[in-house]
């Protein structure tokens, strides 16, 4: 990183700094990718082509490149033109377009510049920058009731009765009071501010959260603590050991000697693994760090470019229940038209014909019913808190109270890998030498015959230098079997001990000054040891070393130490370093040792890399294949000895190809592959991922209710199939195809053809390859990846992965959820339609940002298994019914008014239109959030009843007709029985309609419940008390000396028993004749 910092001194100046205003990450600079060319750049003349289309038939294929020149030219389709194109979507389209414009109009986005930077002085910044500041608020003091208004205003339903209840300031279309239609909406209005203010309120508070986390600040004066959201530009940050970096930073000085550090960049990748910075080396070698404020220095900057930081955002959510709702209510708007326009019809069109189908527009208005919103608000904060209270998964979180139900319509699951499905900590699990392998608990033999060979080595050493005997002589007494085996394993163990980039590290006793390092006050105690690496497999293998005896001891970037068994120090120097590359897929070292002066070659890498530069050997594949299938991730090691003259040569070949100005890349990596030749393979190790809790069966059970799950993640291709092997996200009967590297049209068309023959794969394809695809075959891609049971995607940028969750729901309009624990999992969160986040090792970034948040991927199951499931089925059922009160009573209205000559005259006013909405029917039908079809025993235990809920059979045309059909039978019989059997005061029709269509109501409701809670009972009784209590009141409706007598009392009985009796009959013919198929679990 240093490398690429141009520093520009101004008299006699050594160094500069940048902080730039960024996300809360952890890392700097930008991450792998920010170059990568858009998807949508065309290329050469291949864009240009007509398009070519997949053999979707078996007919005339045949794997060979003749087929891309042999395929036939696709038929373009005849496009929609004027105004067939106009009506069939062309309005859409052009209603976005000037929308867009408008919005790109008003917020234009000032020019990115480059910047200059001065060292420790903010105040000589030319130009404003924001501030270092995390916000995740979607409103602020001025925006708050305007944006919440609109976001209620959008659902056609508020806006219909908003509509209605300015028409009643309409003298001639008034028909009641004013409170009847504006106090329900206004109550729907203060529920949802209240809910939002809430929910900002708590957002506010993490984001104050975040923002006030305190860090040094290095001024002239001396150090200052400043919050993360005070920083500017130009400050001198001191960040201290595990304390996340709060910006953009550019890496001046550390108290460590060389200036090195490792930093970890998991709220940029989602690798939790330790990478190896370096300081600028003039800042470095300042005495003290007072000193940086001495020099006069500057950076700068390029100016901001698109890379890994960036993502987009999503602030609202919206449900499906709630888009299916929404067209219900159109729906139901049509047929109050259609119903007013018949009455009027039916008038003759007499007088002001327009002013009466309005009036009969208003009375009936309650077919839309206006408490449908603040019902199923109210139902999906319960949810939540039960959610939330649930013991079986504590520590889950609802940060997103709108969407509870998705929960219950998931199809696909997108989720991360690191510190998702695993935990990322690696234990080594195997060691095959060939002839013989050990496992975990066989690894006090590896450590006796470590023991017995580097005794054997002391006592030759010492032998020989007592005497001129030659010290083979010593071992000639060892079984030669044993003592083979043994030269093995110690050469085997020195290897892993030897190849990798592990640094040990010790914590210091005292904090180190400011002027000098703390090297004399640490402990380098085992105790006190930790090892950093740029790979937690690096780690494992030197901490397995140091468990069999060879510890690293110490390490910097020209030597290294081991202890032995007995306590001696072995000095290796480093001569060369081969860092892994995705692209070699391996690592090597040349090290010389001090005591010998033997100069070795010690390489280790993925088995597909080594097999070809190792002696032959009859083993090394069928092991690497045992260890795959369980779920271990292999590293073959191998070594080769040179002889001083061998390395010297090398060496000057490789200086002289470092140095060269043309294929420099390709000239090294020719030299280094002059080495790697007939190399001695010395073992094969197992290490093993361990997966998070009870993740295997979460994934069974998920695979089990029709779930189909995808995994995305950064992680190279060889260890994203073998975790999808160990999490059992791919079966072990399940084949695996592994998507070949594809640069160009044609490659990605034949592996596309060679895809399709596979049946019933899981299929593994790596970020670039899936760029190229779908850049070409967007629609068959995904159309042949969503057959597959299970899809990996490895190497994947967090943009792709939100464009992955894009793709899914444009072409299979199927309910999408992400899960992710990191800061790159947080464009996939919210591009779901669902999004949960862990917290774990990669901090709270993904948890803050999602819908919901929980502890452990193992708790998933229980969420969607059961809170979907009653979530969605609740919801259903409540909806509905709040329709169907609604219906019945506009139904009784047009029975009414039939009967009076189609007058556009109310049936009941006032109090009574009020109270048959809140306090006479409103708890009961609530309480319905209490019901449950199934207990959550069985929910966990039949995962496969979760299938019939994507189908959205609980709110569907055919549950809505049915409603609608049992609205029209009670409203009908309700108000035609009152008209028959009311015998002189037009009064009496009121009270005996009002108050059995009110007992209607609370038997319905009775009749919807599936299992009866206690406060469903209490919720009857009540609202029942309430109506009856209230019959006192109410004398300017009803005729109270009618009310209390024995006629008024049998009247409405048949009425209500007529309305109801039937529905009883067919709900228990049902159950008897076509149960459910849970209620035959439940049996």
């Amino acid at each position: 990183m240093a490398e690429q910092i141009p520093l520009c001194p101004v008299r006699s100046a050594a160094a500069a700094a940048n902080c730039k205003r960024a996300a809360y990450f952890s890392a700097a600079g930008p991450g792998p990718g920010a170059e990568r060319p858009s998807r949508y750049q065309l290329e050469d003349e291949s864009a240009h082509l007509d398009e070519m289309p997949l053999m979707m038939s078996e007919e005339g294929f045949e794997n060979d490149e003749s087929d891309y020149h042999k395929l036939p030219r696709a038929r373009i389709m005849r496009r929609k033109r004027g105004l067939e194109w106009f009506v069939c979507g062309g309005w859409k389209f052009l209603c976005a377009s000037c929308c867009d414009w408008l919005i790109n109009i008003c917020q234009r986005k000032r020019e990115l510049k480059a910047r200059t930077v001065w060292l420790g002085y903010p105040e000589k910044c030319e130009e404003k920058h924001p501030r270092n500041s995390i916000k995740n608020q979607k409103y602020n003091v001025f925006t708050f009731i305007p944006g919440v208004l609109y976001e209620q205003f959008k659902f056609f339903l508020n806006l219909y009765f908003l509509v209605v209840s300015c028409s009643q300031f309409v003298p001639a279309l008034k028909i009641g009071y004013l409170y009847t239609y504006w106090a329900p909406l206004g109550f729907v209005l203060a529920v949802t501010i209240m809910r939002e203010a809430t929910d900002e309120f708590r957002r506010f508070q993490r984001d104050k959260e975040v923002n006030s986390q305190l860090y040094s600040k290095l001024t002239v004066r001396g150090k200052v603590q400043v919050k993360s959201s005070d920083i500017q530009v130009g400050d001198l940050i001191i960040v201290e050991k595990n304390q996340r970096i709060p910006s953009d930073m550019v890496f001046l000085r550390t108290s460590e000697k060389a200036g090195s550090c490792f930093i970890r960049t998991d709220q940029l990748d989602g690798e939790t693994d330790w990478k190896l910075r370096v300081a600028v080396s003039c800042t470095q070698r300042l005495p003290a760090l007072g000193d940086l404020f001495s020099i006069n220095a500057y950076v700068y900057a390029q100016k901001p470019q698109l890379d890994i930081h960036s993502f987009e955002g999503t602030f609202t959510r919206v449900g499906l229940l709630d888009l299916e709702l929404n067209q219900l209510t159109k729906a139901l708007f049509l047929a109050l038209v259609a119903l007013s326009v018949v009455m009027v019809t039916l008038q003759g069109f007499s007088g002001p014909w327009y002013r009466s189908l309005f009036r009969f527009l208003l009375l009936f208005s309650y077919i839309i019913p206006i408490s449908l919103r603040v019902n199923l608000d109210m139902g999906k904060a319960a949810y939540g808190w039960m959610i939330m209270k649930d013991e079986n998964i504590p520590g889950t979180v609802v940060r997103t109270s709108t969407i509870p139900e998705e929960l219950g319509r998931l199809v696909y699951l997108l989720t991360d890998k690191t510190g998702t499905l695993t935990r990322n900590e690696m234990v080594f699990k195997r060691l095959h030498l060939g002839t013989v392998s050990y496992g975990t608990d066989t690894m006090d033999e590896i450590q006796n015959h470590l023991v017995n060979s580097y005794s054997q080595t002391q006592s030759q050493a010492s032998g020989s230098n007592a005497s001129s005997a030659p010290p083979r002589k010593a071992q000639s007494s060892a079984p030669k079997v044993r003592k083979s085996v043994s030269s093995r394993v110690h050469e085997a163990v020195k290897a892993v001990a030897l190849c990798h980039n592990v640094t040990p590290v010790y914590e210091a006793r005292g904090a180190a000054g400011e002027t000098e390092f703390a090297e004399a006050d640490q402990d380098f105690s085992d105790d006190n040891r930790t090892y950093q690496a740029s790979s937690p497999d690096e780690v494992a293998l030197v901490q397995w070393t140091e468990s069999v005896g060879l510890t690293l001891v110490n390490r910097d970037l020209t030597s290294m130490q081991l202890r032995t068994p007995g306590g001696q120090i072995l000095t290796y120097c480093i001569l060369q370093t081969f860092p892994f590359t995705s692209e070699s897929k391996r690592m090597g070292v040349i090290v010389r040792d001090e005591s010998t002066a033997e100069i070795t070659f010690y390489m280790k890498g993925a088995d597909v890399a080594m097999s070809t530069v190792v002696q032959y050997n009859d083993w090394l594949e069928e092991e690497c294949g045992n260890m795959a299938r369980e779920g271990l991730r292999t590293l073959v090691v191998a070594k080769r000895a040179l002889t001083e003259e061998q390395y010297q040569d090398f060496e000057s070949r490789y200086n002289q190809a470092k140095l060269s100005i043309h294929d420099r890349t390709l000239k090294v990596a020719a030299v280094v592959e002059s080495l790697e030749r007939e190399m001695e393979l010395l073992c094969l190790t197992g290490v093993e991922d361990q997966l998070q809790a009870d993740v295997r069966p979460t994934l069974e059970m998920l695979r089990n209710a029709g779930i189909k799950i995808w995994m995305l993640t950064g992680d190279k291709l060889e260890t994203a199939t073998c975790i999808a092997k160990s999490s059992h996200l791919v079966s072990r009967t399940q084949d695996t195809h592994v998507f070949r590297p594809v640069t160009s049209r044609g490659e990605a068309h034949l592996e596309l053809n060679a895809f399709r023959r596979k049946h019933d794969c899981a299929l593994v394809i790596s970020g670039d390859s899936l760029e190229v695809c779908l850049k070409y075959y967007e629609h068959e891609f995904v159309e042949l990846a969503c057959q597959c049971p299970a899809v990996v995607c490895c190497r994947c940028a967090p943009t792709q992965k939100a464009h992955i969750v894009k793709l899914l729901q444009q072409h299979t309009g199927r309910r999408t959820c992400a899960i992710g624990d990191g800061g790159n999992d947080v464009s996939m969160i919210q591009a779901a339609d669902c999004g949960i986040g862990i917290e774990g090792k990669e901090g709270r970034q993904a948890s803050l940002a999602a819908d919901f948040s929980v502890p452990q991927f193992k708790h998933i199951g229980r969420l969607l298994m059961v809170h979907g499931r009653s979530s969605y089925k609740r919801s259903a059922a409540l909806s509905q019914f709040v329709m169907h009160r609604g219906l019945i009573i506009s139904t009784m209205q047009a029975v009414f008014s039939s009967v009076f000559y189609f007058a556009s005259v109310p049936l009941y006013q006032g109090f009574l239109m009020v109270g048959y909405a809140t306090v006479y029917t409103m708890f009961p039908v609530f309480s319905l959030v209490l019901d449950q079809d199934l207990k959550p025993e069985m929910a966990m235990l039949y995962p496969e009843l979760y299938k019939d809920l994507t189908k959205g059979r609980s709110l569907s045309c055919k549950t809505f007709l049915v409603w609608v059909l049992i609205s029209i039978y009670q409203g009908g019989i309700l108000m035609s029985g009152a008209l028959v059997l009311f015998e002189s005061e037009f009064v009496h029709v009121v009270a005996i309609s009002f108050t059995a269509l009110v007992l209607t109501e609370l038997l319905m409701v009775a009749l919807t419940v599936r299992t009866w809670h206690w406060l469903m009972a209490v919720a009857e009784l009540l609202s029942l008390g309430c109506y009856v209590a209230s019959l006192a009141f109410l004398n300017k409706y009803f005729d109270l000396a009618f009310i209390t007598t024995v006629t008024f009392v049998w009247k409405v009985s048949a009425i209500t028993v007529v309305s109801c009796l039937p529905l009883y009959v067919l709900k228990y013919l049902k159950r008897k004749l076509s149960p459910p198929s849970y209620s035959k679990l439940s049996s």
